[in-house]
């Protein structure tokens, strides 16, 4: 529209005069040339406004676009892990998924085993489906907490005793002062309602899509959609609530903490894997850390979990053994635990020299 009224600037006399000469007057040029002028300027400035609109679009799309493969979801606004590890990010390449038949070390119960080699980026999988389908973390979920805690300082080695209320638990060991090593080994549920509290739910939140954890849902921040317990004390959302995270999803999320190249500081996670090492495991020459977590609904077990690394000195594996609801069977986090360590026994990398 610019365009079109600047090029008939002329009035009737000029008009006649051009049609009886055949040529253009100076006026009638003068115009002619600021009228191409501003059209090529408001061109341009069309071309950038909507390439800056088509990158801000494109960006948003990124960030917001989720792949799910069932009820995995792979990627998280603003992180750039994506659902896959950072060892395969640096070898510019997904990950082998090696399928394997573990069915012996389960015993006919109902689950699933994630190992995951870094050095080789290759999973092993036994039941690809129960891996992928996304369960309450419960007490797994520690070791996340542990970690937002120690590194915003809410934990530390001389400050990680909480006072205990005086309310008599089920668990002997948690009816007591305690700090953050026996808190964690114990798996002491109000130590770790009390530290997630101190944090808040900002804090947590922001961590959770750092790391890509699970659907990263703390919105039952209470535990109230867990009809197992009404203590608040015992109740949170990682406790069969909102919060839920797949086996393979659980190794991903250690891999970035634990590997080379995490962001988290030496020690901060030497704090953490001093309460994550476990002294039973039966291996002398491997160091197996992790996490037992278990979850009831109606007061029958629904979930259990053992998730954590083995290192040799030398290298990393990193696996999570889950256990679900098995007709006539009983079953908790310490076979799942079990099944675990026998299954780096079998398949772990050769022990450090």
């Amino acid at each position: 529209m610019y365009c079109l009224s600047a090029a008939v600037l002329t009035d009737k006399d000029e008009d006649c005069k051009m049609k009886k000469t055949g040529k253009l007057p100076l006026l009638l040029i003068f115009a002619l040339s600021i009228s191409l002028t501003a059209c090529k300027s408001n061109m341009q400035e069309l071309s950038v406004n909507s390439a800056e609109e088509s990158s801000i679009s494109g960006g948003r799309d990124r960030r917001d676009v989720v792949v799910p493969k069932g009820e995995e979801q792979t990627g998280a606004p603003g992180t750039a892990e994506s659902g896959s590890s950072h060892a395969s990010a640096a070898m510019g390449k997904e990950p082998a998924i090696e399928e394997t038949d573990w069915s012996s070390y389960f015993q006919g119960l109902n689950g699933g085993a994630v190992i995951y080699f870094p050095d080789e980026n290759k999973y092993q999988i036994y039941n690809e489906k129960v891996c992928n389908t996304r369960r309450s973390p419960c007490s797994t979920f520690k070791i996340i907490s542990s970690l937002i805690g120690i590194k915003n300082g809410v934990i530390s080695e001389e400050n990680s005793v909480r006072k205990w209320s005086g309310e008599t638990f089920w668990n002997d060991k948690w009816n007591r002062d305690i700090g953050f090593k026996d808190a964690f080994q114990t798996s002491c549920v109000w130590y770790f309602r009390k530290i997630t509290d101190e944090l808040g739910p900002e804090t947590i939140q922001e961590e959770l899509d750092k790391l890509n954890y699970g659907n990263r849902d703390i919105s039952d921040w209470e535990g109230r959609l867990n009809n197992n317990n009404s203590n608040r004390s015992l109740t949170g959302f990682w406790i069969e609530s909102s919060l839920k995270i797949s086996p393979k999803e659980q190794v991903e999320v250690l891999e970035r903490i634990f590997s080379e190249d995490s962001s988290y500081k030496e020690q901060e996670l030497a704090l953490l894997k001093d309460a994550m090492l476990v002294t039973d495991s039966g291996l002398p020459d491997v160091k197996i850390y992790g996490k037992t977590g278990l979850g009831k609904i109606s007061g029958i077990v629904a979930d259990a979990w053992f998730t954590g690394f083995a290192d040799t000195g030398k290298k990393k594996t990193y696996f999570c053994v889950y256990l679900g609801e098995t007709d006539n069977r009983e079953f908790s986090s310490t076979d799942a635990k079990r099944i675990a360590i026998e299954l780096i026994r079998d398949h772990q990398l050769p022990p450090a020299e």
